[in-house]
């Protein structure tokens, strides 16, 4: 679906577009997800609202972190390795858009 969105898009728009889009996509399916899903920081027994989100969470399952940035750098991996450990998941994709081939532009991440 990622490619899709791409195909109409193109690179060069914001990651709000894209993460629209995609959810469109995703409810056009039928395919579970929840957009923007809260991910509290636990620290020393307490979870603590700390605002950050899970762009997009498919089927409570796979976290999909979407860019739209010149390049991916390590602190884009580090932050959706992050998030699958606090949301404990199991699978993420760190998503790219701004690129010419969304597809090169995909990496997966497993804990």
């Amino acid at each position: 679906m990622c490619i899709e969105v791409h195909k109409n898009l193109g690179p060069g728009l914001l990651e709000s577009a894209y993460e629209e889009c995609l959810c469109f996509e995703l409810a056009k399916e039928g395919i579970p997800f929840k957009r923007q899903s809260p991910v509290p920081v636990r620290y020393k027994g307490v979870d603590l609202d700390c605002g950050y989100r899970l762009d997009i969470v498919v089927e409570d399952q796979i976290i999909l972190e979407l860019k739209s940035v010149e390049n991916i750098l390590p602190i884009h991996e580090a932050q959706i390795l992050t998030y699958l450990k606090l949301a404990n998941k199991h699978v993420g994709l760190l998503v790219n858009f701004n690129s010419i081939m969304v597809s090169k532009n995909i990496k997966r991440f497993v804990m």
